[in-house]
């Protein structure tokens, strides 16, 4: 037997207007307010839409109370436990974990488009040199429109899958030769005998003058790293993708959207800001002093990178995160990095104060990346466009999604208009 559909009654003035609701598999219902404009003519009122659901989607779902972030159903721990980027690259592109030979057969188109146009060298040598990553990664992302018009026409498929397949492989070279733009050394070609991590490093720390080999423990985690971000929802900076995508721009021009909305301190700068604290702590010594202001209401210090604005219990990424950590620092030792002694201390501190454990305060994905980050010598104006790397998969995947949503309009948010109502113009020489 079929279920009675679900509806709202919402009343203005006497008139009552039904409003249907949606149940999805998981999360809250939704209430569809698409048609209470022409029917009521009103708006809804939604600073920021943290209670507006913009889209329908099958690629990620949170749960912030239990803790619980999916995608395809499938739990970030086991996808960073058992599986590697590339393999949820795929699940969150296709909706599936690949065979071996279709993950084989993936891996082969990624690493070899990893390089790109020849042309785009003097692009970045356009930037100051002091210019930021992020800045870079910008400009380059979105010219990318320049270079490759086969992939543009958001309207035929085999041009959206070869954009997607581009956006994943030379992400890395950009970022990574970012980096080396910003501190002068020359750029490092990817290589196709590398795994996606392993490229990624040497592109950012080998040289010419020397070998550089990278160290399986440092690719794992970087590796990690890349998963761990590769989606979360719908947040500020996929919504940008979305918003840029609904008008129907090409796929560059709407990661790079993402690129420079990922760049505000309030979304992509947490573990930047989770190191520029344990800089400020400065010894463990100190560590005390700045958990008992901490503490105090009274006082504006607050730990970062401990607890999580969607994850009301613990972020589920901070486990794997945490093993990583611990094996990048018994790797590379902390003895001579203050900083990385501090943020040693301050974990064990902090997971055995009771008043953090009441309220939850756990440390987050954001400080272990932080540190691993820190302890491989990123500097950290190199930790957003890391991210920015990690989470074009999602992006793209999200991207792709909404293209073949039959339901896709162009983006209008309303407003509540506060100012002056109409008022005739007055002469210059009469104000």
């Amino acid at each position: 037997m079929a279920e009675t559909p679900k509806s709202a009654t919402l009343t203005i003035d006497g008139q009552s207007y039904d409003l249907p609701i949606h149940t999805p598999t998981a999360g809250p219902d939704v209430i569809d307010i698409r048609k209470l404009y022409g029917q009521a003519g009103v708006f809804t009122y939604d600073p920021g839409f943290t209670s507006t659901a913009s889209c329908d989607s099958t690629i990620t779902f949170i749960d912030g109370d239990k803790g619980e972030l999916l995608h395809r159903g499938y739990p970030i721990d086991q996808l960073a436990e058992k599986s590697h980027y590339l393999e949820v690259c795929f699940l969150l592109l296709y909706g599936y974990l690949p065979t071996s030979d279709e993950l084989e057969s993936f891996e082969s188109t990624i690493t070899r488009h990893t390089m790109i146009h020849e042309q785009m060298v003097y692009f970045f040598r356009g930037f100051r040199r002091d210019a930021h990553p992020m800045a870079t990664m910008v400009g380059v992302v979105g010219a990318m429109a320049a270079f490759y018009h086969d992939s543009t026409d958001i309207s035929d498929p085999r041009q959206r899958e070869i954009a997607s397949h581009r956006l994943i492989a030379k992400m890395p070279t950009i970022a990574a030769w970012a980096y080396k733009y910003s501190i002068g050394q020359p750029f490092v070609y990817p290589r196709n005998d590398l795994t996606y991590a392993e490229n990624f490093l040497h592109m950012c720390f080998a040289v010419p003058a020397e070998q550089y080999n990278v160290n399986p423990v440092l690719a794992r985690a970087m590796d990690r790293i890349f998963t761990l971000h590769a989606d979360h929802e719908q947040n500020a900076s996929t919504s940008t993708v979305r918003l840029a995508s609904s008008s129907g721009a090409n796929p560059f021009a709407c990661i790079a959207a993402g690129i420079a909305c990922l760049w505000g301190p309030a979304h992509g700068g947490a573990n930047q800001a989770c190191l520029e604290m344990l800089k400020e702590i400065g010894s463990p010594e100190n560590i005390p002093e700045y958990i008992a202001r901490a503490k105090d209401k009274n006082d504006p210090f607050r730990l970062m990178g401990f607890g999580h604005r969607v994850y009301k219990n613990f972020d589920p990424r901070a486990k794997v995160m945490k093993q990583s950590a611990d094996e990048v620092l018994d790797l590379l030792g902390v003895e001579n990095n203050p900083v990385l002694a501090t943020a040693k201390a301050l974990e064990e501190a902090a997971l055995a104060d009771p008043y953090f454990a009441d309220k939850k305060l756990f440390p987050n994905v954001d400080f272990y990346s932080g540190i691993i980050l820190e302890a491989m010598g990123f500097p950290t104006s190199m930790f957003t466009p890391i991210f920015a790397l990690s989470r074009t998969v999602g992006w793209v995947s999200q991207w792709k999604e909404q293209l073949n949503d039959p339901q896709m309009k162009i983006g209008r948010p309303r407003q509540l208009y506060q100012g002056e109502t109409e008022r005739d113009y007055v002469d210059i020489e009469n104000r």
